[in-house]
């Protein structure tokens, strides 16, 4: 118990617990509260309590000197709770702030935290939640980020790199135990060399919001491992920190990012803006239900007792309050001001969208964003779908805005496992999906192009499974897509056929090269350039183990395919011609090609693409022409680009083809720089109208003998 606290009238803004040197600033929104108590916890957890008497315009506010960095404290909220009526107030719940920056504990499922009993959910439970609860926790601001500044790559520049906080250093060998898994552990130094050596340049993390631990997953020996299932949008998950003092997590982040831009890699946050952990009406009250429930979140209209939800978790923030947009903004600003990232991907990024019913590229929200001048500046990448009626958004975003590119990911999956497809559309998205960003101004960036992601599978099980394995998820396989795009190579997972161990690892480089030779954004997934497996799982959300930890130990296979990924990268970094800023000036199902000559389409033949061979739905091959002494933009001091030209043969077939090198028009003789098979050696010389014979399943690039 905390005596003789001084309460003083404070600020309604910034929101939030501010520590300004000499006390703490308390203030919490809420529109509905007829009284809001500040409680502060001691270590034994005895609460303070301290009636907050100044509010202005909804926002509930006090100043308490002496309160520092370390201290915990929650709300008690009191007011209506008519469930019908949308309202949800139940001061026998200690409550997080939604602003908090740091946040302590973790629940346990006990049904203190609920507002029903179990066995009669139309019965009130007013148990005192405290004793099971999170806390939320006045943090120490201040930190000497040196003379950090961020690597400011430009979006054709970026390689990005999806990893997994924990997942990422777990088994890393070189990290000491106690950092494995954290943000220091990410931090150390020889994962930043790893990261430094492959060539990515950002980043991008899967959530480290604050997020809850699934009661229902706990109850099954399982547990949240993705994160998608946020409580506070300012808090670090404390899980991932190595300093386990109160607000250690915040100073241990900051220094990972700190480290991060000294290796010139830019930090991207996957943030999940779209709905909160607490749930559906059967969820526990932990923050934003019972401080202003019908603010907070989108009711279903003429049934407010229960939630609209577009994103399949049992809620969705109301896109359309101020309070929610501000929430929503000043986060990002505080995660780019203070904590230095360099920009978020935004998961459901759809449901962002519906200000009312349907998607709105117009919305509140973007507008918000646009005009804003530090959030509208970082990298800004969307998951541009939801579950709602229309949210499969593709295209469908403003300008300012990548997005993942599922089509880019379905098409090149469909021509490497061999189905019915036009090549103009796979050459489409190979030269930056301009049918899809174009007419919104966009450029190239604006696709984000991967082959797979966290939600899914890996690299390795994408050509080792036809159909997924999710038993250990414990939900009877009926969890995760069942339509993968996958092909096995000719036998289910695990097998010591030498063949069909070949033709994976070969489909695996294939499946490489096209991404990073793309035209657009390459997203690579931590562990794919080393070829890690999920034993076919494609929805490890529930799976914090080695299923899911990247492991170091490589064996030669693992090890050359990580020189292949790292060569890749290294090339696109090199040479612009494969990320360039400007669209081709031609039609997109002709795979951009125009009288500029800076791109050309043949058939293995030599001969040019005619319109009956890219209206061929059975074709798996052709060769791509790009001419490095035509490209159509200036770089940044406005001199002409010149670099090297490529000719790249693909060969998706289920058997060999003779391809013939275009005429010498192109170029008079070529080099092969590599081939997929490993058959053609580097460096060997073919002349043009020469032939070549290419492997099935296989890439072989060539690069102009100037």
């Amino acid at each position: 118990m905390l005596y003789g606290v001084q309460i003083w009238p404070g600020q309604p803004y910034p929101l939030g617990a501010t520590y300004d040197g000499t006390g703490t600033n308390f203030a919490i929104f809420s529109e509905v509260a007829e009284r809001v108590e500040l409680c502060l916890l001691d270590e034994e957890r005895a609460e303070t309590r301290i009636t907050m008497d100044e509010v202005d315009a909804f926002v509930w506010h006090c100043y308490l000197p002496g309160i520092t960095p370390g201290q915990h404290y929650g709300y008690r909220v009191y007011g209506p709770y008519d469930p019908a009526a949308g309202h949800r107030c139940d001061p026998s719940k200690l409550l997080l702030d939604p602003y908090a920056k740091a946040i302590q504990g973790q629940i346990c499922g006990d049904e203190s935290l609920y507002s029903y009993r179990f066995n009669d959910p139309s019965q009130r439970n007013t148990a005192d939640s405290s004793a099971h609860t999170m806390t939320s926790v006045v943090i120490n601001p201040y930190f000497d980020w040196g003379h950090d500044r961020p690597p400011n790559y430009e979006y054709h520049e970026t390689v990005i790199y999806e990893a997994h906080v924990r997942g990422l250093t777990k088994l890393h060998p070189e990290v000491p135990p106690q950092a494995r898994g954290t943000y220091a552990g990410l931090a150390h130094p020889d994962v930043l060399e790893h990261l430094v050596d492959l060539g990515v340049t950002a980043v991008e993390l899967m959530p480290v919001h604050q997020f809850v631990n699934d009661p229902h997953l706990q109850a099954k020996g399982l547990s949240n491992y993705w994160g998608y299932n946020t409580i506070g949008f300012f808090a670090p998950h404390n899980a991932y920190s190595s300093d386990r003092t109160p607000g250690g997590q915040v100073q241990e982040f900051k220094a990972m990012v700190k480290a991060l831009h000294e290796a010139r890699i830019e930090v991207i946050l996957d943030v999940v803006y779209n709905h909160t952990a607490e749930g559906n009406h059967l969820g526990p009250t932990l923050c934003f239900r019972g401080i202003d429930n019908a603010s907070y979140y989108r009711l279903v209209d003429g049934d407010k007792a229960h939630y609209y939800d577009t994103t399949g978790t049992g809620n969705s923030l109301l896109m359309r309050h101020p309070h929610v947009l501000q929430l929503l903004m000043d986060s990002m600003r505080y995660w780019v001001e203070e904590m230095h990232v360099d920009g978020f991907r935004f998961d459901l990024a759809s449901t962002l969208a519906r200000q009312f019913h349907e998607v709105d590229r117009l919305s509140a929200f973007f507008d918000m964003v646009q005009q804003d001048p530090t959030i509208s500046q970082v990298k800004l990448i969307a998951e541009p779908w939801d579950l709602g009626d229309g949210g499969y958004q593709v295209g469908g975003f403003p300008p300012l805005w990548s997005e993942w590119n599922g089509k880019y990911r379905d098409t090149v999956r469909d021509f490497w496992r061999g189905e019915p497809a036009t090549l103009g559309e796979f050459a489409s998205r190979f030269t930056g999906s301009s049918d899809l960003y174009e007419h919104t101004g966009r450029k190239p960036s604006a696709s984000i192009n991967f082959v797979t992601a966290h939600d899914g599978f890996t690299l390795a099980d994408l050509v080792s499974y036809n159909e997924k394995h999710n038993e250990a998820n414990l939900e009877g396989g009926a969890d995760g897509e069942s339509h993968n795009r996958s092909w096995n190579c000719g036998v289910e997972g695990p097998t010591d056929d030498e063949q069909v161990i070949a033709l994976r690892a070969r489909q695996q480089r294939n499946f490489l090269s096209t991404l990073l030779l793309s035209q657009g954004v390459p997203m690579i997934v931590a562990g794919d350039e080393m070829g890690r497996t999920q034993q076919g799982n494609n929805n490890t959300y529930c799976q914090d183990n080695e299923l899911t930890w990247l492991n170091w130990d490589l064996d030669e296979q693992e090890t050359d395919l990580l020189a292949f990924t790292t060569s890749l990268i290294h090339t696109r970094l090199e040479h612009p011609v494969f990320r360039q800023r400007r669209f081709f000036k031609g039609a997109a199902e002709l795979g951009g090609e125009s009288a500029l000559g800076d791109i050309a389409w043949f058939e293995p033949n030599g001969q040019h693409m005619s319109p009956e061979a890219w209206a061929t739905a059975y074709a798996r091959s052709l060769t791509v022409f790009l001419n490095g002494s035509a490209i159509a933009e200036p770089d940044s001091r406005g001199e002409p680009i010149v670099d090297a030209s490529f000719l790249i043969m693909f060969n998706a077939s289920t058997g060999n083809i003779t391809f013939t090198v275009p005429a010498a028009d192109y170029g008079a003789d070529w080099q092969v720089a590599f081939d997929t098979a490993n058959l053609i050696a580097p460096g060997t010389t073919i002349s043009a109208g020469a032939s070549t014979e290419v492997s099935a399943h296989s890439i072989v690039v060539l690069t102009r003998e100037d």
